[in-house]
């Protein structure tokens, strides 16, 4: 994010319009569609409702794939 997009007062600006739907997650994660409605239907992953679609935003599942990193041993 840029700092301009603390100009408008709005510290959503310059995310506004990139959020995933779930097809898009999919692919971006390598996984199924499926498996990401199942995470999804059990609350196992951060997203949104707009009306009857989901969506999801990019830095919250980036931080939520980070938050499941296995260290190494």
């Amino acid at each position: 994010m840029e700092p301009s997009d603390f100009i408008s007062g709005d510290p959503l600006a310059g995310r506004r319009g990139y959020l995933l739907d779930i097809d898009g997650l999919a692919e971006r994660l390598g996984v199924t569609d499926r498996f990401v409605r199942r995470l999804v239907a059990e609350r196992r992953i951060p997203f949104l409702k707009i009306g009857k679609y989901v969506r999801f935003d990019p830095v919250e599942i980036d931080r939520w794939v980070e938050e499941r990193r296995v260290p190494l041993l």
